[in-house]
């Protein structure tokens, strides 16, 4: 089997917000950037990892999504409840002390009961991004 993941998607509400954070802060690639009807789909990525991609989209673009729905989304967002996305890194402290005076810091450093050292951020729009290191 030669399954692999090529893009997950995450929303946002500042484009330019999320570039800082993505490219600025991270120090991935912007891929793609389109504009369209007054709203932006960024497609970012790790440089070493040219294959898997992370879709930054607006939450109000899917016609299919009522008012109400989008109410709900905005406010799940705002918690950091609606999307997230789990990073791992080789050096999780090294990580964590380059970023975190740049990041909405949720959780330090910690090791976790099921064998992994774990920080959680947030980005721009709310989505949590967990950061994984093996044990």
């Amino acid at each position: 089997m030669d399954l692999k993941i090529h893009t997950a998607y995450l929303p946002h509400t500042d484009p330019d917000a999320s570039i800082a954070f993505y490219r600025d802060t991270l120090g991935w690639e912007i891929r793609n950037d389109v504009g369209y009807e007054g709203m932006r789909w960024l497609t970012v990525g790790p440089a070493d990892q040219p294959d898997t991609n992370i879709v930054l989209f607006p939450p109000a673009a899917d016609p299919g999504v009522t008012e109400e729905e989008q109410a709900t989304i905005a406010a799940m967002m705002a918690k950091g409840t609606y999307a997230r996305v789990n990073l791992q890194s080789a050096d999780l402290d090294g990580e964590f002390a380059r970023l975190q005076g740049d990041v909405e810091v949720v959780e330090e450093p910690t090791d976790q009961p099921y064998g992994i050292r774990e920080a959680a951020i947030r980005d721009p729009a709310g989505n949590l991004l967990r950061i994984n290191q093996r044990a």
